[in-house]
């Protein structure tokens, strides 16, 4: 099993896109479901060919002056079977970069590892190629 990432990206802007794949010796896909989980939380709704049901409505939660949760919720809901424990919790506005909705996610992996917590903000566009 395989996904890519974008490693080294500043502000939704640059990076570069990196293959994750199952582990050879172990064949654990911990760092597949990671990294699938990221690029979920930074997709726009409807914007992927395969998985349109997956992503959040950042742009249109822009607009609208409404946070995602209920995207956020859905979201950890599909991926929580890939991980022993996964915790999405929403940034409060006050303490954001910005006008995007951000969050702070916590993740233990199927083989014990804890995850450091990281920050995933929502970008109101696209940050897939075209």
């Amino acid at each position: 099993m395989r996904t890519w990432g974008r490693v080294n990206q500043v502000d939704g802007v640059g990076g570069t896109w990196t293959e994750v794949s199952t582990d050879p010796v172990t064949g654990d896909n911990s760092y597949v479901w990671l990294t699938t989980l990221v690029q979920v939380l930074k997709l726009n709704r409807n914007e992927s060919p395969f998985y349109a049901n997956w992503g959040i409505p950042s742009q249109q939660a822009v607009i609208q002056q409404v946070f995602p949760d209920l995207f956020v919720a859905l979201t950890q809901q599909q991926m929580a079977p890939y991980f022993s424990s996964l915790i999405i919790a929403k940034i409060p506005a006050y303490n954001q970069r910005g006008p995007y909705p951000s969050y702070t996610v916590n993740v233990t992996l199927l083989n014990g590892a804890a995850v450091t917590p990281f920050t995933v903000t929502t970008p109101a566009t696209s940050s897939i190629p075209g």
